[in-house]
C-alpha cells in the first residue's frame, strides 16, 4: 500500500496517508489511457463546421457565356467551384465526433491515470483547504509554499471561495470529485486531493 505526506497550506508535513491499492497502485493500461484522452478531446468538439456546396450558393442560374466561339473554356455557372464565390467541392458538414467508453473502461483508465501520478510522484494530499475570502494571491502563496507550479486540485465541495481564488491562476485548475476525468489529471505536473476529496475518490471508486 502506498504512502504519500501530508502537507498543510503552509507547506508543512503533518502527517502521512495510505493510498487505497484498488485506485493508486493499478496495473496501468497505457491503450485504455489513450483512448480515454483521445475520446474526450473528441466529445468537446462541437462539430458545427459546415461549408456550402453549389446547389446551396445563390446565384449562377445564367450561363455566363455561350458554350462556342468566345476563346474561353465552358461555363455552365459562376457558382461552380473553380469560381470565385462558388461553392466547395466536398464541403464539411455538422457531424457527432463523439466516441464511447463503458463505465468500466472510464473507471479503469482514471485509475491508471492516478497510479501513474503516485509513480511519478506527483500525487500531493492536503490537510484541509479552507479560504476565509476570495483571493488569488492567497492560493498563490499556497502554490508557491507546496513548491508548485501546474496543478490540478480536486476539491470535495463547491467552495467558492477556493475555486474562485483559483480561477485567475492560469496554471492551476480546480475540480470536484465528480469532475475528475482523466485527460486534466495526465495534463497537470501535480495532482492535488484534499483529504475529504481523496476519502470521496477512494468510496465511489474502490
Amino acid at each position: 500500500m502506498a504512502q504519500v505526506a501530508v502537507y498543510d497550506m503552509s507547506g508543512k508535513e503533518v502527517g502521512k496517508v495510505d493510498l487505497s491499492d484498488a485506485i493508486f497502485n493499478v496495473e496501468v493500461n497505457e491503450h485504455l489511457l489513450h483512448r480515454a484522452v483521445v475520446g474526450q478531446l473528441a466529445n468537446s468538439r462541437q462539430g458545427t463546421q459546415k461549408a456550402k456546396t453549389r446547389t446551396e450558393v445563390s446565384g449562377g442560374g445564367r450561363k455566363p457565356w455561350r458554350q462556342k466561339g468566345t476563346g474561353h473554356a465552358r461555363q455552365g455557372s459562376t457558382r461552380s467551384p473553380q469560381w470565385t464565390g462558388g461553392g466547395v467541392v466536398f464541403a464539411p458538414v455538422p457531424r457527432d465526433y463523439s466516441q464511447k467508453l463503458n463505465k468500466k473502461e472510464k473507471r479503469a483508465a482514471l485509475k491508471s491515470a492516478l497510479t501513474t501520478r503516485v509513480g511519478e510522484n506527483k500525487l500531493v494530499v492536503l490537510d484541509s483547504l479552507k479560504f476565509d475570502e476570495i483571493k488569488t494571491k492567497k492560493f498563490a502563496e499556497m502554490m508557491k509554499n507546496l513548491q508548485l507550479d501546474k496543478a490540478l486540485v480536486v476539491i470535495n465541495d463547491n467552495d467558492k471561495n477556493v475555486i474562485c481564488s483559483a480561477k485567475n491562476i492560469p496554471t492551476v485548475k480546480t475540480a470536484q470529485t465528480n469532475e475528475l476525468n482523466v485527460y486534466d489529471v495526465l495534463k497537470y505536473q501535480t495532482v492535488v486531493f484534499t483529504r475529504d476529496s481523496l476519502q470521496a475518490v477512494e468510496e465511489v471508486y474502490a
